[in-house]
């Protein structure tokens, strides 16, 4: 009787082999044309307005300051990918 031990050697490397041939085949590309852009919303002026007298208010050490900050880095980083 032979013994299949030695197929069993070395599992992490046939892992490692199988996971590089299959991203090979992966169908998504890293294409800047074939991303998907989020939606950006509209706000009229009035709103806008709004907004920036209420963040004003706000005191300077204050969390939502620093998220709308965020907030306008990702709404431009959108607009760019839309085009």
């Amino acid at each position: 009787m032979t013994s299949n031990a030695a197929c069993w050697r070395h599992p992490a490397t046939a892992l490692v082999i199988a996971t590089i041939l299959l991203t090979a085949c992966a169908t998504g590309g890293s294409d800047p044309g074939s991303a998907v852009c989020p939606p950006v919303v509209a706000y009229d002026q009035a709103l806008r307005d709004k907004a920036a007298a209420e963040l004003e208010a706000l005191p300077e050490d204050a969390a939502l300051v620093g998220m709308m900050a965020d907030y306008a880095v990702v709404r431009t980083q959108a607009r760019a990918c839309a085009g």
